[in-house]
C-alpha cells in the first residue's frame, strides 16, 4: 500500500499555524479593541523599527543573528504567568528563570497552551530540544490514520535592550513537516513589540510572514503576511496551603 500523501493544504496550514506557536506566544489572527498605546522608543530609528515599517514588503536574508544555543531573553516584567486575549481563544502562557537568572519563555508550555485552545486534540504533544532552547518538536493528528511531526528551530534572531515598558524582538524559525511522502520545508519570521501598561497589562503588536524552503534559495520574498495583536493579564495563582508540597 502506498503511504497516505499530507494533503496540500493541511500540512501547510498545520506547519505554519505551529510553527508560530513555537515562536512564543504568536496567534494567528486577533484584535484589540484599539492599538495599544505608541511606545516611546517608536521614534528611534533601530533595525527592528525598520523591519517593522517595511513590512508587508519583507523579505530574506533578514537583519538577524544566528542564536546558536542562547534562548530568547525577556525583561524582568515578564515573569510569572498570564492569560493572553485576542479573537482566538483565550490561552495560558509563562516565563520564567532558566539557570542563569534570565527571564525566558516556556516555549513547550506555551506552545502546547495555545495549539490545544486552536487545535483541540488533534495537537498530541510538544516537547523542547534538552540540548538545543530553540528547538521544539510538535506530534500532529489531523485526521485518523495520519500523525505528523513539525519541527521548529529558531535560525535567526534580534532583540532590543529592553527598557522599563517596551521589548521588541523578531524571530526566524526554520519549520519542517515530517510524515508521509518529502518534508514540507518553510521559514517563518516574527516581530514582536511588547508595551508594558501603567495597570500591569501586556499589549502587543506582532508582524509575521512565511516565506519558501531555503532550499529555493536563502533570499526570499514573503509568501504570506499577518499583524497581530493581544493582550496579556497576568493570573494571580493561588498560594499553596498549609502542609502542602509545592513540588507535587
Amino acid at each position: 500500500m502506498a503511504p497516505r500523501a499530507i494533503p496540500p493544504i493541511l500540512a501547510s496550514g498545520l506547519a505554519q499555524l505551529l510553527t508560530l506557536l513555537l515562536v512564543q506566544v504568536a496567534v494567528l489572527a486577533g484584535s484589540l479593541s484599539g492599538p495599544p498605546p505608541a511606545l516611546a522608543t517608536e521614534a528611534i530609528t533601530t533595525p527592528l523599527t525598520q523591519r517593522s515599517d517595511a513590512w508587508p514588503q519583507w523579505s530574506l536574508p533578514a537583519p538577524l543573528e544566528q542564536p546558536g544555543r542562547r534562548d530568547l531573553t525577556y525583561p524582568a516584567w515578564f515573569a510569572g504567568t498570564w492569560q493572553v486575549h485576542s479573537d482566538a481563544p483565550d490561552y495560558t502562557v509563562r516565563f520564567g528563570a532558566n539557570g542563569s537568572g534570565a527571564i525566558v519563555g516556556d516555549r513547550a508550555f506555551n506552545a502546547q497552551a495555545i495549539g490545544s485552545a486552536l487545535l483541540g486534540a488533534q495537537l498530541q504533544g510538544v516537547r523542547n530540544d534538552p540540548a538545543n532552547p530553540n528547538r521544539q518538536l510538535a506530534l500532529l493528528s489531523p485526521q485518523p490514520g495520519l500523525t505528523l511531526t513539525l519541527e521548529s528551530t529558531v535560525v535567526g534572531r534580534r532583540q532590543q535592550q529592553p527598557t522599563a515598558t517596551s521589548f521588541e524582538a523578531d524571530e526566524l524559525a526554520l519549520q519542517v513537516v515530517h510524515g508521509p511522502g518529502d518534508p514540507r520545508i518553510s521559514r517563518v519570521e516574527t516581530l514582536s513589540r511588547y508595551a508594558l501598561q501603567a495597570d500591569g497589562r501586556i499589549t502587543a503588536d506582532q508582524w509575521q510572514a512565511t516565506y519558501p524552503s531555503p532550499a529555493l534559495g536563502l533570499k526570499a520574498q514573503a509568501t504570506n503576511t499577518a499583524h497581530n495583536q493581544l493582550v496579556l493579564e497576568r493570573v494571580n495563582l493561588p498560594s499553596p496551603g498549609p502542609g502542602s508540597d509545592p513540588a507535587s
